[in-house]
This record gives C-alpha cells, sequence and structure tokens, in this order.
C-alpha cells in the first residue's frame, strides 16, 4: 500500500501500538496485510485463524503505526478459545490505540456486544471500522446504528466505512490511528514490516494451507510443530515440521487419497514462503496425532505466545 499524502508532516516522530480486534473473520488479517503491503497474518474463511498476537509494521511520513492481529472473539468456555480471549484482552491494556473492525455483512448479535463491551473502557483510544463494504450483502448502515447504540457520544470522525479486501478507506482508517499515536521514537527500523521470526512464520504457513483446504472442524484441531530448521546454505533454509491432529482418524484426512492432501500442503506451503522470504525455503511435512492437544496445557503454551 502507498504512503499516505498529507501537507502536513507531525514534528516529532509518531508511534503507536495498535490492536486490532474483533470478531472472528471480521476482516482483522486481511486490514493487516493490506495496510502493511506485505503478507504477515494468515487468511482463511474459517473462523479464530489466528492464534497469536501477531506484529505488523505500517512506516509512512506520519511515523510508524505497530498493529498487533489479536485473535477473534467470541463466546465460548472451551480452553483454547478462553486463552485466545485472554491474548486479546491483555494486548488492548497496552496499547497505545485499537482498531475495533466490525465486519457489516452480518448482524451485530450478542458476541458482537461483547466485543462492544470489552473496549468501551478504551474509548479515547478507540477507532472503529466498519468492514466489507464492498460486498453485495453490506448493511452498512446497521452497523452505524449499533455503534451509535453501544458508544453514545463517540467522535463521528473515528467510525470510518472502509474494505480491507479492497483497499478502501484503509488510508482513512490509518489517519485516524495516527492522529491518536503519542510522539515516540519508533519501535524499529523502517525496513521492518513485522518482528516475527521464521520459525513462527513458517508453521503459520503451513496451517493456512491446511485449513483452506480442510472441512468444517478439523481446521481448528489441527497444529504445526517445527522438529528442526537450519540454513543449509545461504539460498536455502531446511525445515522439518510436523501437522499435529487430535484423533487418529483425522490423520487420513490431512493425508488424503495417495497423500495428495499433505503433498498439496506442502507445495502451496512451500510456494508462499519462496514469495515471502529472499532465499529458498524446503519443507519435509509429515502428520502426526497429539491426542486432544487443545487440553493439554504444555501444549497451548507453545503455540499460544
Amino acid at each position: 500500500m502507498s504512503d499516505i499524502n498529507t501537507a502536513e508532516v507531525p514534528v516529532g516522530p509518531k508511534t503507536a501500538l495498535v490492536s486490532i480486534v474483533g470478531r472472528p473473520s471480521a476482516g482483522k488479517s486481511t486490514f493487516l496485510n493490506t495496510a502493511s503491503g506485505e503478507k504477515i497474518s494468515i487468511v482463511s474463511a474459517v473462523p479464530q485463524t489466528t492464534r497469536n498476537a501477531i506484529r505488523g509494521i505500517v512506516n509512512t511520513s506520519f511515523g510508524q503505526l505497530v498493529f498487533v492481529d489479536t485473535p477473534g472473539l467470541h463466546e465460548s468456555e472451551k480452553k483454547l478459545n478462553l486463552r485466545l480471549t485472554k491474548i486479546a484482552s491483555d494486548q488492548m491494556k497496552d496499547s497505545d490505540a485499537i482498531l475495533y473492525i466490525i465486519d457489516c455483512t452480518r448482524e451485530q448479535g450478542s458476541e458482537e456486544e461483547l466485543i462492544a463491551g470489552m473496549v468501551h473502557p478504551y474509548t479515547e483510544k478507540l477507532v472503529i471500522a466498519i468492514n466489507k463494504i464492498e460486498d453485495i450483502r453490506a448493511k452498512a448502515e446497521n452497523a452505524r446504528a449499533f455503534v451509535a447504540r453501544q458508544f453514545p457520544d463517540f467522535p463521528q470522525e473515528r467510525v470510518i466505512q472502509m474494505s480491507a479486501k479492497a483497499d478502501q478507506n484503509v488510508n482513512d482508517v490509518l489517519k485516524a490511528l495516527y492522529d491518536l499515536a503519542p510522539e515516540a521514537p519508533h519501535l524499529y527500523p523502517e525496513e521492518f514490516y513485522t518482528d516475527q521470526e521464521d520459525d513462527f512464520r513458517i508453521p503459520e504457513i503451513i496451517r493456512e494451507q491446511a485449513i483452506n483446504r480442510l472441512e468444517q472442524e478439523l481446521p481448528h484441531a489441527i497444529y504445526v510443530r517445527i522438529e528442526d530448521l537450519k540454513m543449509a546454505n545461504p539460498n536455502l533454509l531446511k525445515v522439518r515440521a510436523l501437522l499435529c491432529v487430535e484423533r487418529e482418524s483425522q490423520k487420513g484426512i490431512v493425508i488424503g487419497k495417495g497423500a495428495s492432501m499433505i503433498k498439496a500442503i506442502r507445495t502451496e506451503a512451500v510456494k508462499v514462503c519462496r514469495e515471502i522470504f529472499p532465499y529458498r525455503v524446503d519443507i519435509d511435512l509429515q502428520v502426526k496425532v497429539d491426542k486432544n492437544w487443545r487440553q493439554k496445557d504444555q501444549v497451548l503454551n507453545k503455540i499460544l505466545k
């Protein structure tokens, strides 16, 4: 995405840590990728694709915004979901600004009210983006009415209709966030667009390719574990990874007939890695059963950071 055009550039450098919050599949990861102009957060139609607080960095003439794409929030008492909700809640407390993204193609029910209640204490540092206005199902006026009910005195200039997918009004959202940003030294060099390490990004890329090919509940039953990652030479990174499922019956689905599914996941993951990294990436990918891993704290502690 191109830099923001402005006649007046702030005197001092502006820097802000910005949390992105919203319901699952509201478009948080798409916004982060569009705003930064790089692939940072994995994207899928499957709810709660994002499991960690993922950082993306946007540098413009206004300053630096360090975005944290938090997991989608919804009502559930499952251990994994409670951990995801805590990640998002903790991140909001420490942020300089919060971007609350509302999907205007869906009705705003109790789940949206829950999130609105979570961000309500932070209205002084809040920007609200009504997303997916390009969609034929969009009902932006309903989303605006919801915002008016939940935040009666909220400044209208901080309620922005956008399409993260079509890069429509994304710059307006960035401008509103810069208005809230304090003058402070930048946290990262200007050439940085993320602080994610390879041992985090590559498992996420593999998981993205898997969940976009697997149906129904299976995407939530997988995680990716790196067994080995090393530079074989300056131009080749060799990765050995396990795609873990909860039950033996799921293993066959992930492998596929004649190993067709696991081959497709590996091939597409390698292709994405080669578009992102300045060196070749070779992935050895196997499937392993880790029974009921979503109930194991030792596993959750490793994959949720």
